[in-house]
């Protein structure tokens, strides 16, 4: 079933869980992660980044990616992660995704409220549902009391979401994308401060890598929605070292890598807590 954030993650929300973001670039990913999140029965958010688009592109994926969430026996947003250019986000809705994320935190404060409210009011228009983000994720800090001019702040974040109406908000709390070369400090009393004064659910980036209780306790002080994509790819890795190892066929080591990152999915989403939720 084919749906937008709104529809699982004010749930999620309020029931104190969180939904995985998976993105998937290729068939392979989709398959492990739509029957993952059916075997568990839990809503599941998938799609890609602009950043990954040279992995596969919009157009060709987008297709796939639409009709398998639509066959699918439980809730699936289709969701366009870290849109950079308005042009790629208008072509995401335009193909059919159900949600987007407009990131111009790299930049101009300003510019990025004016950018994000305009493609707000465009996708709504559309029945689709909008992300944004502030602060930088990516520069995480490391060590047990680092701290960041980089982590949003509670201001921001209340005049972010006045201003461009987002319907969830990525905030930054001392993650970072990739894998992690030193263990991460989060922020979690930013984290309660702000759940405290905003309504919109709130969203982590960076989530490869993080312990169990990283997750688990970002989602007890207010985390609605995950982010995953390395994971994915190592367990992706892993499986065709071992295929290859094992002397197995193309065909073959296509399976179980599907089935490596199904597992690491079916992880995720208990450790989320939303399997049962659908």
């Amino acid at each position: 079933m084919l749906v937008n954030l709104d529809y699982v993650l004010k749930k999620a929300q309020k029931e104190h869980y969180a939904v995985g973001l998976f993105n998937t670039t290729d068939t392979d990913m989709l398959q492990a992660a739509i029957s993952a999140a059916e075997e568990l029965n839990s809503p599941i958010i998938i799609g890609t980044a602009e950043v990954l688009l040279p992995f596969g592109e919009l157009k060709l994926i987008a297709p796939s990616v639409i009709a398998a969430a639509k066959r699918a026996k439980v809730p699936v947003v289709v969701h366009y992660d870290h849109g950079l250019t308005f042009d790629r986000c208008m072509e995401a809705l335009q193909l059919g995704f159900s949600s987007i994320m407009f990131d111009g935190s790299a930049g101009d404060a300003d510019k990025n409220i004016e950018d994000t409210k305009q493609i707000v009011k465009i996708a709504h228009s559309l029945g689709a549902t909008v992300e944004g983000e502030i602060g930088h994720v990516g520069q995480a800090a490391s060590g047990d009391n680092a701290v960041t001019d980089s982590y949003t702040t509670v201001k921001e974040a209340e005049d972010f979401i006045a201003a461009t109406g987002v319907d969830a908000l990525a905030i930054a709390i001392g993650t970072a994308h990739g894998a992690y070369k030193q263990k991460p400090c989060l922020d979690l009393n930013r984290l309660k401060e702000i759940r405290a004064a905003v309504d919109t659910p709130l969203v982590l980036h960076g989530g490869s890598g993080l312990s169990d209780d990283d997750f688990r306790n970002s989602i007890r002080d207010g985390i609605a929605k995950m982010n995953i994509f390395t994971d994915l790819c190592l367990a992706g890795n892993a499986a065709m070292e071992k295929g290859i190892k094992d002397g197995l066929d193309y065909l073959s080591i296509r399976n179980l890598k599907v089935e490596y990152i199904k597992e690491a999915v079916k992880n995720k989403i208990r450790l989320f807590g939303s399997e049962n939720k659908a």
